[in-house]
């Protein structure tokens, strides 16, 4: 297998083209690395797995490097998190509340057409 150029920078729109051309004319990995003149199989391997997952979308977003480990987000008052769940549990209430009324007004207006045959 001839060897690219390392670390070479492909766009989102040539990834989206080489996997697309893959899933169509039903190539192997291998192949559709020599054909488009890739370094290696497995990263069509990985294009493709994120076409499938993330959507050509997902081309666009930067992998390189080490993933960040970034320290844990920072913790809300007691209070705070305590006032945001009381106002989860009362937004759910009411949208219960909403689609309860809803099936009754459809209920109702269904009854009503009934009669009227």
């Amino acid at each position: 297998m001839p060897q690219g150029i390392p670390n070479k920078r492909y766009t989102p729109e040539f990834k989206k083209l080489v996997v697309e051309t893959m899933q169509k004319e039903k190539l192997s990995y291998r192949e559709t690395a020599r054909r488009f003149d890739v370094s290696s199989d497995t990263r069509i391997r990985d294009w493709e797995r994120i076409y499938l997952t993330e959507g050509p979308e997902g081309f666009a977003i930067e992998r390189r490097g080490r993933g960040s480990k970034s320290r844990p987000p920072k913790q809300l008052p007691k209070r705070v998190e305590e006032d945001l769940l009381a106002e989860v549990q009362r937004l759910r209430a009411e949208n219960e509340y909403l689609k309860n009324l809803q099936a009754l007004v459809l209920e109702d207006e269904r009854r009503q057409h009934k009669k009227r045959w």
